[in-house]
């Protein structure tokens, strides 16, 4: 995955990409992206984040709303990946009802676990506090969050019997962030929590001092495939 400013986006591609996505989605007599789904996805393409995490744009979604921009991230040690994720950015200007505004942050985080860590009972509500967290200590204010947290087991048998069981856990998530002045949402912070809950889900310390209350799983293997 290509590196980009502080790990974010290089800046290739960005409002380009969302105007010839919203092109072929529209066909002739495309309007102009609205100004405010402009600043937000400008504010994603220049956020500085933790260099363990490599972001870069990604096709988005073409029907959950009129206008979408999304964004792929892989937690890295050195070369060993942690975790990985996807998170998208909805804009519908004439606002949403199960939204309650007119932007919406829909994302999706995982790892491998060890087994033992998986067989933990508490990990949902765990990882779940984990995002809310996230956005909590940046002081940011959401609203209508909603999700669930996954985690599956492989076992292999027959000619694949000496791979060892792996385990993963799985959050799909949204929430609605404030909006500020204009109308816009401060994406940029956004991002950096939702980098935090992914460099948290793949074991890395946090980034500054922080609660101590704050449980973190050891390092573990990353996913091993997309």
């Amino acid at each position: 995955m290509a590196a980009a400013q502080g790990r974010s986006s290089d800046g290739t591609g960005g409002m380009d990409d969302v105007k010839d996505t919203q092109a072929k989605e529209r066909g002739a007599g495309v309007p102009e992206v609205p100004p405010a789904f402009g600043s937000a996805v400008e504010a994603l393409r220049n956020a500085r984040l933790r260099p363990q995490v490599e972001v870069e744009p990604t096709p988005a979604p073409q029907r959950l709303a009129p206008y979408a921009y999304a964004l792929e991230a892989v937690v890295l040690d050195g070369e060993q990946e942690l975790a990985d994720g996807r998170l998208v950015l909805l804009h519908d200007p004439a606002g949403h009802d199960a939204w309650h505004g007119t932007f919406r942050l829909v994302t999706l985080v995982r790892a491998e676990l060890e087994p033992e860590m998986a067989a933990d009972p508490l990990l949902p509500e765990v990882c779940w506090s984990w995002l809310t967290g996230a956005l909590q200590s940046r002081g940011l204010t959401y609203g209508e969050p909603s999700g669930t947290v996954t985690r599956a087991g492989s076992h292999y048998f027959g000619g694949l019997s000496e791979r060892p069981a792996a385990s993963q856990i799985e959050i799909r998530a949204s929430w609605t962030p404030l909006e500020g002045l204009g109308g816009v949402p401060d994406t940029a912070a956004h991002l950096a929590s939702w980098c935090d809950l992914l460099a948290q889900v793949g074991g890395l310390p946090p980034a500054a001092p922080g609660d101590g209350s704050v449980v973190t799983l050891p390092q573990r293997r990353g996913p091993q495939s997309r």
